[in-house]
């Protein structure tokens, strides 16, 4: 068995699941916010919150660790132009995810609130939801842009 080979698959598979569950979540979740219904945001919520701690936040493990040793075994400098960008990108992502983790938790705990008193919305679930929005934006894109620099590589200065 190549060592080398099985934590590359296992880089892949984890990229694919960090990127995968971050967009998939957000995307369970905003269309949740849009039914405007408590009890559906409340309950979407919790699945959601869940499922980014398994397999979005251990990805999110996974992948430094994994690519750093990566990076090592495939005699990269640990300071390509690259590299040192992709970890400015990643850690731009986490400083995103970590809040809107939080962000979720909350929003999810005003929306049951709401429910349990039987009444609409109100304006702090309304302030999360659109911090929740604008951090998701920098993560989602800082790791289309790691990807982007993983495959090609580019000489940038």
């Amino acid at each position: 068995m190549d060592v080398y080979l099985i934590v590359k698959t296992l880089h892949i598979i984890s990229s694919t699941v960090l990127f995968g569950f971050g967009a998939g979540t957000a995307w369970y979740f905003w269309n949740a916010h849009l039914t405007r219904d408590p009890a559906t945001i409340a309950s979407v919520g919790r699945m959601v919150v869940k499922a980014d701690w398994i397999f979005t936040g251990t990805s999110g493990v996974v992948q430094p660790a994994s690519g750093l040793w990566l990076v090592y075994h495939s005699g990269y400098s640990l300071t390509e132009p690259w590299l040192l960008v992709t970890y400015g990108l990643y850690f731009t992502a986490f400083m995103c995810w970590a809040p809107v983790v939080r962000l979720q938790i909350k929003a999810q705990r005003l929306a049951e609130q709401a429910r349990q008193k039987n009444e609409p919305l109100g304006s702090n679930y309304e302030k999360v939801m659109r911090l929740w929005f604008a951090l998701g934006w920098p993560a989602f894109l800082g790791l289309v842009a790691v990807f982007w620099l993983m495959t090609s590589k580019p000489v940038l200065w």
